[in-house]
């Protein structure tokens, strides 16, 4: 239907009337990472995938990244993956729930997923285990409302912005077909309002540090897990 103009979420298509939009997710799991880094107890934070495949592994790349810049003994266990797990599944919460006892019980105290449904078992485990929490996507701790006194943070994927922006343009005679990819300076992903329940307000300065070191382009977070053993972030003001 070359008549007709398109955008696509998460995935890019090359041709001349399909606007594609992806977004920095690695920026986004960063803020994450600081978070994680700075809110452990135990130095060991684990990281739940649904699907071992790029996309997912930018969420773990750009987390262990974020643990890396503020605690590199806590991101030892997610750089030899001994505390990063998959579920193999987006839907399947139960594993989710085993996956999370078993890094809690190998004394994670904070667990950070990119895995749908999966997450829900994760939350449920750090509420019987009394851990913490990280959410994806969306706010978390407001659409998971019985865990959100276990969620510190949500890495907020705003889709709504990509959508938003080429219904604009579309409306303003500006369609352009191309590749556009959203980040924290696009206002693409960043972290959920709620993170200040749970999150003390000196990490989320931090973080807020972090970010916009990001944006000006004086951090460029890693997107695949063979970079994120090379990084090194400098230090924030």
């Amino acid at each position: 239907m070359p008549d007709k103009k398109f955008a696509i979420i998460d995935a890019v298509v090359d041709l001349p009337n399909v606007m594609s939009i992806t977004f920095k997710e690695e920026e986004g799991s960063f803020l994450m990472g600081v978070i994680a880094g700075k809110m452990t107890k135990t130095n060991k934070v684990g990281f739940i995938g649904g699907i071992d495949m790029p996309l997912i592994q930018k969420f773990e790349a750009g987390f262990v990244a974020g643990v890396k810049a503020v605690n590199p003994q806590a991101a030892e266990g997610l750089m030899n993956r001994t505390t990063v797990k998959y579920a193999g599944s987006f839907t399947d919460s139960n594993k989710g729930y085993e996956l999370a006892k078993a890094l809690y019980n190998d004394g994670c105290d904070v667990v950070y997923h990119a895995s749908g449904a999966v997450g829900l078992g994760l939350f449920k485990a750090a509420k019987e285990m009394k851990k913490w929490a990280i959410g994806v996507d969306q706010d978390q701790a407001e659409t998971a409302p019985d865990f959100k006194d276990v969620i510190l943070s949500s890495m907020i994927k705003r889709v709504d912005v990509g959508t938003y922006t080429a219904s604009k343009n579309l409306i303003e005679g500006n369609f352009k077909a191309g590749h556009m990819v959203l980040g924290l300076k696009e206002d693409g992903v960043g972290y959920a309002p709620t993170t200040k329940n749970n999150t003390p307000a000196d990490v989320i300065a931090l973080v807020d540090k972090y970010a916009q070191a990001i944006k000006d382009g004086k951090i460029t977070v890693p997107e695949k897990l063979e970079d994120v053993k090379n990084f090194t972030a400098p230090a924030v003001e």
